[in-house]
């Protein structure tokens, strides 16, 4: 699909990827604007890290492309996050966010916004909120089979399968 192409219905599913993701990143002395690339992102200050941030931890958070298209926020040093990721962890099982449009995080001296064009974001479409006068609207359709239309996705659903399978070993491992 054209990312320019108009949807026959509202909804915020485009293609795998679509909408620019990006982190505006800034500190007291700096700012910038970094493209997330599809596989996602490690942060911090490590050699390895693709996005390197002085007086932030080697890997201080990770951002990953997951197969449905959700750009995932997964704090590893000390920062703050404009979701609560321990109540999610409790209450969810995550301890992960789930960015949309607008989710600020910190990690040392610096300040992380995401942002995603709104047509590719998954959120309620057309910038709807909940609660309100006119907050009912209509269901979006149901989100597209991304690994099925897309290689990227299926690298990242095998990726996804192989963490669950480590995940649920140590588990085992950590039962016994």
């Amino acid at each position: 699909m054209n990312e320019t192409e108009a949807h026959p219905e509202p909804t915020t599913h485009a293609d795998w990827g679509a909408g620019r993701p990006r982190l505006l990143v800034a500190s007291a002395e700096s700012r910038l604007v970094f493209d997330i690339p599809d596989d996602g992102v490690t942060i911090g200050s490590g050699r390895d890290a693709g996005l390197r941030l002085p007086d932030t931890e080697p890997v201080h958070a990770i951002i990953r492309h997951d197969s449905r298209d959700e750009y995932e926020l997964d704090m590893r040093g000390p920062g703050e996050t404009s979701a609560n990721i321990e109540k999610s962890a409790e209450e969810e099982r995550r301890d992960v966010e789930v960015l949309r449009t607008g989710a600020r995080f910190t990690l040392g001296p610096w300040r992380l916004v995401f942002v995603r064009d709104e047509y590719a974001d998954h959120g309620r479409p057309f910038g709807g909120r909940e609660g309100g006068e006119f907050s009912d609207q209509r269901e979006q359709p149901e989100r597209p089979d991304y690994p099925q239309r897309s290689e990227a996705a299926r690298d990242a659903a095998e990726h996804e399968a192989e963490a669950g399978q480590r995940d649920a070993s140590e588990e085992r491992d950590s039962a016994r």
